[in-house]
């Protein structure tokens, strides 16, 4: 399927809205219900595509879920032991989330598994993954490269180890965590900075002990999960888009509701603050484990910034949108240290390079990141490329153009922010889609 947006140009972000759930935390909430004993209830699940990949993955596991409906979702968990052989590939759709965390929860199962995905996710690089699981005692066989499909043969005895990252990763975090699950021992996990920490915060609410001594993670194997309510917050990802945009929108005042403010994730506030973005976080509370706020944003005069490396990897998804703010801002804005980018749903990097240099606008890619030169920009079309935040990221730019934008290959905004182009439209942005 194919969908393009349209943009016209100007317009100001008023009113307050609430975006779609945490996929990170949709994602982790539908797999660890399923092994844990007893009924979960999850509200405010995201019903995008990505998550749904994830709940029809782990029916195929034998687990019966009820719904989503409204956000609702009813897990009744199989405990650790209780997953069922499939009887074809786990077909993963774009999401890289659910195919790696899916790698280590079922290295430690009594069967053979194989997970796929769509051609975007079989670019992907597993060998992350894949080698330091193989360590444990896993045997996942992947395609040449890497990548996707992942093999999982069942079976395998699987030993606790400590292990340090080379590249700061959630994911191959959570993968290792999970694995260590069905490991003898313990399972540590050494970052070189920190990370989304939401596998750690539900493993905790699931009466798993995790012990953590600064930069380093740990669990032990054989410990049983027991149902608990999980309530998710609103996607700061997807909320980036409109901090953002009401940011760079002379007139705009904002307000996001129950927007979760985890601190493993909230690098895009503070990139904002250090740009000089209005920007006020209030009633701040915790919902199901993890601290919400809602969040005010008023149009400002933003300043060009060099991000500092540390902030990196707490804004890691959030930086197409961040792009279009340093485009917006007086002086230029240098990126380093976000080599990740690279191998998200596209190169995000190149992608957001050639959009805004597209658009008329001063971008210089780098090896690991981008040098940003403030000032206007016009319109014109520029390409999604099939990855939902860069797709999302250039329609939000449409605010500061002058003239209308055109964005296509649209239809993977689906994955994590379904109902967007309405949700913008009733904030203030001119978009429509074919």
């Amino acid at each position: 399927m194919s969908v393009t947006f349209h943009i016209e140009p100007g317009g100001v972000l008023r009113g307050r809205i609430r975006v779609p759930g945490d996929k990170s935390i949709s994602h982790r909430s539908i797999m660890l219900a399923s092994i844990a004993e007893g009924v979960t209830r999850i509200s405010g699940f995201l019903e995008g595509e990505d998550a749904i990949a994830t709940m029809n993955a782990f029916r195929a596991l034998g687990v019966c879920i009820d719904g989503p409906e409204g956000g609702n979702v009813t897990v009744h968990g199989v405990g650790r032991h209780g997953l069922q052989r499939p009887g074809t590939a786990l077909d993963c759709g774009n999401a890289g989330t659910a195919m790696r965390l899916l790698a280590g929860l079922l290295a430690g199962q009594a069967f053979d598994c194989e997970l796929t995905g769509d051609e975007s996710l079989r670019e992907r690089p597993m060998k992350r993954i894949a080698d330091p699981l193989n360590r444990m005692g896993a045997l996942i066989e992947t395609a040449e490269g890497g990548r996707p499909p992942l093999r999982i043969l069942g079976g395998r005895r699987l030993t606790g180890i400590d292990y340090a990252m080379p590249m700061a990763s959630a994911q191959v975090k959570s993968a290792l965590l999970l694995a260590g699950l069905y490991a003898e021992g313990r399972t540590c996990v050494t970052e070189p900075a920190p990370t989304r920490d939401h596998t750690e915060r539900m493993l905790d609410a699931f009466g798993c002990r995790v012990d953590k001594n600064r930069s380093t993670v740990c669990v032990r194997g054989g410990a049983t999960l027991h149902a608990s309510a999980i309530e998710v917050p609103a996607d700061i990802s997807s909320a980036a888009f409109f901090l953002v945009g009401a940011a760079i929108a002379p007139g705009s005042d904002l307000t996001l509701e129950h927007v979760g403010i985890n601190p493993t994730r909230t690098g895009v506030i503070e990139i904002l603050r250090q740009m000089g973005a209005d920007l006020e976080v209030g009633n701040q509370r915790m919902a199901g484990g993890e601290p919400v706020a809602d969040i005010r944003v008023r149009g400002n005069r933003l300043r060009g910034v060099e991000v500092p490396p540390e902030l990196v990897p707490l804004a890691i998804d959030e930086f197409p949108a961040i792009f279009i703010a340093a485009a917006n801002a007086e002086g230029t804005t240098l990126v380093t240290g976000a080599q990740e980018l690279r191998v998200k749903e596209s190169d995000r990097i190149q992608v957001m390079a050639d959009g805004l240099q597209a658009l008329g606008a001063r971008a210089e890619p780098t090896s690991d990141g981008m040098r940003v030169t403030g000032g206007p920009y016009h319109g014109g079309q520029v390409s999604g490329q099939g990855d939902h935040r860069v797709a999302m990221a250039f329609a939000v730019a449409g605010l500061r153009a002058t003239t209308a934008i055109t964005v296509t290959d649209c239809a993977n905004v689906a994955t994590s922010f379904p109902g967007f182009v309405d949700l913008a439209r009733s904030a203030g942005l001119t978009i429509t889609a074919t």
